[in-house]
């Protein structure tokens, strides 16, 4: 991580969350990204966020990705910036995001794995997690 890296508010650190996951497998679907912002709008957790800032974050995301220990920056970063009480609430996003499009893809799975697990979510609760937005998304 560069000295220049911003620092980030806990908003920011979802966001930057759902972004990674979005941008995973190189290719931001249009579902995702109206996901991110319909979370953005109308999450309780949001209500105080400018989200003229999700350009600078997602610019931060992208950079941090194309770092060889990028990836490593960016959650530390994350876990930085967020209380542990809502590790398990950027994992819900993330997997939200990775849902939207109706498809998960392997490098959207593998980022998930790495969040469950830089962010210390019990496969449990990762499990409950998973189903939920399994259920949210499913197409009829």
């Amino acid at each position: 991580m560069s000295a220049d890296t911003p620092s980030m508010s806990p908003q920011d650190a979802l966001v930057a969350v759902m972004i990674a996951v979005s941008a995973s497998d190189e290719l931001m679907r249009t579902a995702e990204l109206v996901a991110i912002q319909r979370i953005v709008n109308h999450l309780p957790v949001f209500a105080d966020y400018d989200a003229d800032r999700m350009r600078t974050v997602a610019n931060t995301v992208f950079d941090l990705l194309e770092e060889e220990d990028g990836l490593d920056a960016l959650f530390g970063l994350v876990r930085d910036a967020l209380p542990e009480r809502l590790f398990e609430t950027a994992y819900a996003l993330a997997c939200d995001v990775a849902a939207a499009d109706g498809t998960l893809r392997q490098p959207e799975l593998r980022m998930l794995e790495e969040i469950r697990h830089e962010l210390n979510v019990s496969r449990l609760h990762a499990a409950a997690i998973e189903q939920g937005a399994r259920a949210r998304h499913q197409r009829a």
